[in-house]
């Protein structure tokens, strides 16, 4: 195939970007996207240009690592894909594929389509954990959870933080993603001890940053490549609501 992408370029966080067309040549239909952008950044580089600046790791959907705005839309076209895992296949020759990065003041962009996502390390910091005491691995079966919760849990848990929920909400909202890791302790026996400090602190924390409100349009959920739900983000309300209610102390008396 031969397409025609019109990329965002920019320099760093203080310059002023625009998009820029650059032909792709020779592309084979099997390739992931992001292969190629790496065919593409060999035919700059040998021509002596900057290439394109994106992110990328494990390139098996894993990692959240990945992060275009692929024609308007987080991941590109196919529901529950990250841009790693979208194939060429996807589009046809002669095609024009606007590539840029996550759109949110919280994601600053760093160059090009790589956006600075700390924002979320921060969240996670504030509350996204549970003490436990140090020792020997506790047997599987040692808390007896019924499978129903447990399985809400892991589903909360399988989110990977790639931050498409924030580019595909009008508000640059991260609730489903703060939602999503705080919804992964609550359920659990384990994630009792720090609960309403957890919800209120994350979202507190969120808050600072610069993240939107959510208004329930619910684009987060449609765009999410692992499929985490709304039904988080009611949750995650609940805990917050709980939390403001009562003390502390209270709470877990």
């Amino acid at each position: 195939m031969n397409l025609t992408l019109k990329v965002w370029r920019q320099k760093n966080d203080k310059s002023t970007g625009q998009f820029v067309t650059i032909q792709a040549n020779n592309i084979a239909d099997d390739m992931s996207f992001l292969e190629m952008l790496d065919i593409v950044n060999d035919d700059l580089t040998r021509k002596g240009e900057d290439p394109i600046y994106f992110d990328h790791d494990c390139r098996e959907g894993i990692c959240g690592m990945c992060s275009l705005v692929i024609n308007g839309r987080p991941h590109g076209p196919n529901q529950g894909t990250t841009t790693c895992q979208l194939h060429m296949r996807s589009f046809h020759d002669g095609q024009t594929i606007v590539i840029e990065p996550w759109r949110a003041a919280a994601f600053p962009v760093l160059k090009d389509l790589a956006v600075d996502r700390t924002a979320f390390d921060r969240i996670q910091q504030a509350g996204g954990y549970v003490n436990v005491n140090t020792g020997g691995v506790p047997d599987a079966n040692a808390i007896p959870i019924p499978k129903r919760i447990a399985d809400e849990a892991f589903e909360s848990a399988t989110c990977i933080g790639c931050g498409a929920c924030v580019a595909a909400c009008k508000n640059a909202s991260a609730m489903l993603f703060v939602s999503a890791k705080v919804s992964q302790f609550a359920l659990l026996p384990q994630g009792q001890t720090e609960r309403y400090e957890r919800a209120q602190a994350m979202v507190d924390q969120m808050d600072a940053e610069g993240f939107g409100n959510c208004t329930n349009t619910g684009a987060c959920e449609a765009e999410c490549p692992v499929g985490i739900k709304l039904t988080n983000i009611a949750r995650l309300n609940r805990e917050y609501l709980t939390a403001k209610i009562f003390r502390q102390e209270d709470v877990h008396a």
